[in-house]
Order: C-alpha cells, then sequence, then structure tokens
C-alpha cells in the first residue's frame, strides 16, 4: 500500500511538473537586498536606563550629579541585509501571486549610553552602553500585476508580511568605580558587566509593496530589480537574559593590588532579574523592582519573572532587491 501511495505521489508530482514546464505559469525567485530604515522612533529602555546618549559629571566630595549632555536615541531597526526565497504562479500574463520567505538581519542600533566622568575632568568613572539588531524570519504573501511584456517587463506588487520567527538581542558592556564602606579612598571597588539578552515578540502582521521589473535572459530565465517598502511594527512580549557576566575587583589604587574579586554570572541571577513578561499596564499587583543589594536589583518576587511595558518597534524600511527567476 505505501509502495502504490509513493508511486502514485510521484507520478502526480511528474504530472505537475510537466504541465507547469508547458505552461510556463509556475516559477522560482531567489533575491538579495539591502533597506533603510524609514519610521524612525524612540528607542525602548534597556532595563532602568532610558533611550538616552547622557554625559554626566559627579562631584567626588558630595556625591551630587550633574547632566553635561543629553540626547534621545531615535531610529528603527529597518535598515539591514535581506535574503528571500520566492514560489509564484501566473494566473496568467498579466496577473501572479507570490510566496516569499524572507531572512533579515539588521544593522546594530546604539539603544543607550550614559558616561559619567569627575566634575572638571576628564576621568570615567561609571559607563553603560547597550546595542541591539534584529534577526528576523517571515513569510511575505503577495499579489502581482503587470503588462506582460516579452523583454522588459515591469510590475507591481503588494501584500502582506507575516513575521514566523524574530529576536531583538540587545548587548550590554557596562563598567563602575565606587568607594568601598570602611576602607580609605584609595581603595575601590571596580566592577565591569558584560550583560546579553533577548527580546521576544509578540504575534504581529505588516504590509508590503515593491515596484520592479524584469528582463528576460533566455527562455526561462529572468534577472529582476525592485524597489520595496515594509512596514511592520512589532510589540515586545517576553525578554530574556541570556549570557551574564560580572566581575567586581577591590583595587588599591595606590599600588593597583587586587585584594578580592567578587564575581556574578547567569546562574546567579534571580528569575526576576533573568526573565521578563511585558504588560500593558504597570499596577501594584505587578512584579516590579523595590530596591537593590549591590549590584543585585531586589524584585517584589524575586522567583517569578519581572514585568515591564510593552515597547514597539518597526522593522520595515525602504529597500532595493536584485534577484533571479526560473520559469518552469
Amino acid at each position: 500500500m505505501k509502495r502504490k501511495l509513493l508511486l502514485m505521489t510521484a507520478i502526480l508530482a511528474l504530472a505537475f511538473t510537466t504541465t507547469h514546464a508547458q505552461t510556463g505559469k509556475f516559477y522560482i525567485k531567489a533575491a538579495g537586498g539591502y533597506f533603510f530604515s524609514v519610521s524612525n522612533g524612540q528607542f525602548p529602555d534597556v532595563g532602568p536606563y532610558p533611550p538616552r546618549d547622557q554625559h554626566d559629571a559627579v562631584n567626588p566630595a558630595t556625591g551630587a550629579i550633574t547632566t553635561l549632555s543629553e540626547k534621545v536615541l531615535t531610529g528603527s531597526y529597518g535598515e539591514g541585509f535581506r535574503g528571500g526565497l520566492t514560489l509564484g504562479y501566473n494566473f496568467n500574463k498579466y496577473i501572479g501571486i507570490e510566496g516569499t520567505f524572507n531572512y533579515f538581519q539588521s544593522v546594530k542600533n546604539l539603544m543607550t549610553r550614559n558616561v559619567t566622568t569627575i566634575q572638571g575632568t576628564a576621568t570615567t568613572v561609571g559607563s553603560v552602553e547597550s546595542r541591539g539588531h534584529v534577526n528576523a524570519i517571515d513569510f511575505a504573501p503577495s499579489l502581482v500585476f503587470s503588462p506582460g511584456l516579452e523583454k522588459w517587463n515591469p510590475y507591481v506588487r503588494f501584500g502582506f508580511v507575516v513575521p514566523l520567527w524574530g529576536r531583538l538581542n540587545i548587548g550590554t558592556e557596562a563598567t563602575r568605580t565606587s568607594a568601598v564602606p570602611g576602607q580609605p579612598a584609595t581603595v575601590v571597588a571596580q566592577t565591569a558587566i558584560h550583560r546579553e539578552e533577548e527580546v521576544k515578540p509578540s504575534p504581529t502582521i505588516g504590509f508590503q509593496g515593491a515596484l520592479g521589473v524584469t528582463y528576460a535572459v533566455a527562455k526561462r530565465f529572468d534577472i529582476f530589480l525592485e524597489t520595496e517598502y515594509r512596514n511592520v511594527p512589532v510589540k515586545s512580549k517576553s525578554k530574556e537574559v541570556t549570557a551574564y557576566n560580572e566581575v567586581t575587583n577591590i583595587v588599591n589604587t595606590t599600588n593597583g593590588t587586587v585584594i578580592t574579586t567578587q564575581r556574578r554570572g547567569l546562574n546567579d541571577l534571580s528569575t526576576a532579574e533573568r526573565e521578563t513578561d511585558y504588560v500593558t499596564t504597570l499596577d501594584q499587583n505587578s512584579n516590579t523592582p523595590t530596591g537593590t543589594t549591590g549590584s543585585k536589583t531586589n524584585y517584589k518576587n524575586d522567583n517569578a519573572p519581572s514585568n515591564d511595558l510593552k515597547s514597539y518597534i518597526n522593522i520595515g524600511g525602504l529597500g532595493a532587491n536584485l534577484g533571479v527567476r526560473l520559469r518552469f
């Protein structure tokens, strides 16, 4: 029975291929392109750090902090490289349908930066810098209209974008120099933190449209060039810290001797520090921070995911695709 089923399937597949080879209605496209951001907005917060490029100065005598400069960081995650594989079918020489699977990787964006120096000097005593980029796979069904010319054939295409998988990857590097309680001013704590986190998106849908032209190189082989616009807004669903390394050295600055070293890794983080569920509203029942103990952030419930407000990004943009088309 299985052999008969396999034989029947093979015959149907051969018949399907032969039919389309005669009509030339079925085709496959492969393309690559680069897109630029066109829908800029304010970046989401990175934990407790807002989307700011900020320079502060600290008075070592009083601890008072003065903001010297501050700039809001804006942009989108629509700029980057995209590659796609398309299955298409022409009902006639004027109208067709396509379904494209795309892989996209955005460029890295500066999401937050905060540098603190000693007042009146260029000596840095603290810095935080986070950069993020998006990796995504989507499916884009669309309708295609053209005048059906033979050699050079212009066309328009429009349809939807359905993200299938995606991650906003954020990497953070931070340093801090602070006094050690009960020790002379020459003994300080020098902390360095490396942190990586992934933001998972909620299901969404976007729109896309393109204007292009195909050129017939051979009987069943074409090349094409198109300009495409995409609008794909995405909101956050959850976040997970995937890598964390914190090293604090207690240093005698007079001779550079490291007195002690303390470390925190990914397994040392509480569930609330490591996992975040995004919500539209924070209230008294939300699992929010209650304070800090050293570098550890305390929550109402350290053993449950923390809560934070949903953020929104756009992975759409305006770009150009160049590719080939093989007709069957």
